[in-house]
């Protein structure tokens, strides 16, 4: 039994810990300077977890802990914004800043200075801190009422989960979540090897994971973010200008990007004309600048309109096009078997880089806007990142181009592909097809999948060039090519044991995995944890009829027909029959059952337990077939609550939701 001594010192190093990890996110993802290894930030982390797992009475909401995401939201709860967060007026040409000014200084007497900001091309969102901690994060909306974001924004490490301040602070800023140029590229590889559509631009692809229901997904995502605004706060921050704002939010620990000033407007913009190049080299996407009045009683004295401050405008980067000549059209194979099509072309400058290829989406597209080889074609960059063909100038166009005929035969196996009525992709239907096997391998070993550590795309084009595997039941028998693969220069005797044992410890996965990693069309991560969870086996999963999966929760009638088509298939059973001899677990490690104590009822927890974990407790609310659920709303049923519940049992009193104990719970688990 641990002493009271005990417990506090044990307290004590769970909070320096904290401190520690949170100082070492803020040198990392704010300054750029870190000061220990990856390895040593892990094992930081790791004795944290091992530290909460063991005293849960420790839980913190502010734990760095919490950054990986947590439970899944059955849907976005809307909160109203304390102050209404407006949008912007644009200027696009030199004259309307000048216009801008005039109407500025007809206003407020005095000189009037400016401070010139990017416009960081993201998601809108407020952060909402009471006594210095985070405790909501949500986006713009409609600038009135937004979507609660909060578990989300908290996997941002550049995001302060407490502020840096002597005194406790509650305080609303704004800022702009973003992804990184260079995440962004390494995003869309991994979706496009997992045969998921790419994203068009770093600002559809932040907007897309800060509003993902499973905040594990948001974690996974390389977000950032820019605090620029302070929207509100209820101690007297001594503030008169917003140049000065940016250094004591930094002081608190938000990651900034400092303006530049300037006290007359043609200096604006000058700086406005050097950064439509200059823009190209920032590691993050910028549209546009924003340009607002410094000093905070000049804005009060000019106000607001209905939608947009008098103070403050808009400046947009005119698009930058490139002309060039289409040389080739050529086509590539997905994992699922879909062809999209790739313009070449004679290398061309667009956005400040060097490039001489861009998709054209699919066979529809190119018949739109009727490309040919041969054609003089704009190239745009979407969200100046993903190259497109906007337009052909067809006065141009050679006499001898001819209209694009689609591949009616696969290009790489030669298979007559085929089109879905109602889609526009078109497919090559040869599971033996040398492209589909490469990309369906690269997506059962990943992350997502079966997360088999060692093997990863390069691997498996080694394995493909040797003849060592030809299927995903073939990555189960390489322990008796043990030889072979050491033999091979660019592995290992120790990588080669380091793979082989990953890949026998996969055996033992989740079904849910195993769903997710055979690559069914239309069937992702979310999908087979549902079907993991209703069917329990895949042996049950393989006698499902069309009306029972269309009552599996967040199923469709497309995804029931999919998922039909590929259990229907001669080659898919055989797939299983092989994985289960080798002896893959087809079995779901959790189950529901349909009769269960929840079954049908949407249960929240909150709180601090004392036998359970959130995981734990979430897992047996779904196996007694319930819906755990994070946040508490009128379709909420029971709510289970520990010690240190806090809002959402207020909540939950006040819309007269069931409320039990955790002991309580307990004796409805002994009934069932």
């Amino acid at each position: 039994m641990k002493s009271m001594k005990d417990h506090l010192a044990i307290g004590q190093e769970i909070e320096s810990l904290r401190q520690r990890l949170e100082q070492h996110n803020y040198n990392y993802y704010v300054l750029d300077k870190p000061e220990i290894t990856d390895s040593e930030y892990d094992a930081l982390m790791k004795s944290l977890k091992a530290l909460e797992a063991q005293y849960p009475e420790y839980d913190s909401p502010l734990s760095p802990t919490k950054r990986v995401g947590g439970e899944v939201l059955e849907g976005f709860t809307k909160i109203t914004h304390e102050m209404p967060l407006l949008s912007l007026d644009n200027a696009f040409n030199a004259e309307d800043l000048r216009e801008f000014d005039k109407r500025v200084k007809k206003e407020v007497s005095g000189d009037v200075s400016y401070v010139v900001e990017f416009k960081i091309d993201g998601l809108t969102v407020a952060l909402k801190y009471v006594e210095s901690n985070l405790v909501t994060g949500a986006t713009r909306g409609n600038g009135v009422v937004g979507e609660e974001v909060t578990n989300n924004v908290k996997t941002i490490k550049s995001i302060p989960l407490k502020l840096k301040t002597e005194e406790a602070v509650d305080l609303v800023v704004r800022g702009e979540v973003f992804m990184p140029k260079q995440g962004f590229q390494k995003l869309n590889e991994a979706q496009i090897l997992m045969g998921k559509e790419a994203f068009a631009n770093p600002r559809n692809a932040a907007a897309g994971s800060l509003r993902q229901l499973d905040s594990k997904i948001a974690a996974a995502r390389p977000l950032d973010i820019f605090v620029f605004e302070v929207i509100s706060s209820s101690q007297n921050l001594s503030l008169t200008s917003h140049f000065e704002s940016f250094e004591k939010l930094k002081a608190m620990g938000f990651k900034m990007v400092t303006p530049v000033k300037y006290d007359d407007i043609e200096s604006v913009i000058q700086y406005c004309n050097q950064m439509i190049d200059e823009r190209h080299q920032l590691p993050f996407e910028i549209d546009g600048l924003v340009i607002k009045v410094d000093d905070f009683e000049q804005r009060r004295h000019l106000g607001v309109t209905s939608k947009s401050p008098k103070w403050a405008i808009a400046y947009k980067f005119p698009a930058e096009l490139a002309e060039t000549v289409i040389s080739e059209i050529r086509v590539q194979v997905g994992r699922t078997g879909v062809l999209t099509p790739l313009a070449e072309f004679n290398p061309v400058k667009v956005a400040g880089s060097i490039i001489s290829r861009a998709t054209l989406h699919n066979k529809a597209y190119i018949a739109e806007k009727d490309i040919r080889v041969g054609d003089t074609v704009y190239i745009q960059k979407a969200g100046d990142v993903i190259p497109a063909v906007v337009s052909v100038k067809l006065d141009q166009r050679p006499e001898s181009a001819q209209a694009y005929e689609f591949p009616t035969k696969c290009p790489i196996c030669e298979t007559a592909v085929i089109q879905i009525e109602g889609e526009a992709a078109v497919r090559c239907p040869n599971e033996e097809c040398p492209a589909k096997i490469k990309r369906k391998l690269t997506h059962f070993v990943s992350r997502s999948a079966m997360n088999i550590d060692g093997v990863g795309e390069s691997v498996i084009d080694t394995l493909l060039e040797n003849d060592l595997i030809e299927s995903i039941p073939d990555l189960y028998c390489l322990s008796e090519k043990k030889e072979a693969l050491i033999a091979i220069e660019r592995l290992g005797e120790k990588s080669v044991e380091n793979m082989l044992k990953a890949i026998e410890e996969s055996k033992q996965n989740d079904l849910y995995r195993l769903i997710h990693g055979l690559g069914i069309p239309l069937i992702g991560e979310k999908a087979a944890k549902s079907l993991a969870q209703h069917f329990g086996s895949l042996t049950k999963l393989l006698e499902a009829d069309f009306e029972t999966l269309r009552n599996i929760n967040d199923f469709g009638d497309k995804m029931a027909y999919s998922l039909l088509n590929t259990l229907s298939s001669s080659d898919f059973r055989l797939q299983i029959d092989r994985l289960k001899a080798l002896g893959v677990d087809l079995k779901s490690q959790q189950t529901i059952d349909q009769e269960g104590v929840f079954s049908g009822k949407t249960v929240v927890v909150t709180g601090t337990m004392q036998k359970y974990t959130r995981d734990e407790i979430k897992s047996i609310i779904e196996a007694q077939g319930g819906k755990a659920s994070g946040s508490v709303s009128k379709k909420t049923d029971m709510v289970v609550a520990g010690e240190n519940a806090g809002s959402k049992e207020e909540k939950a009193k006040s819309l007269g939701i069931r409320i039990i104990s955790e002991a309580e719970f307990e004796e409805l688990l002994k009934k069932a």
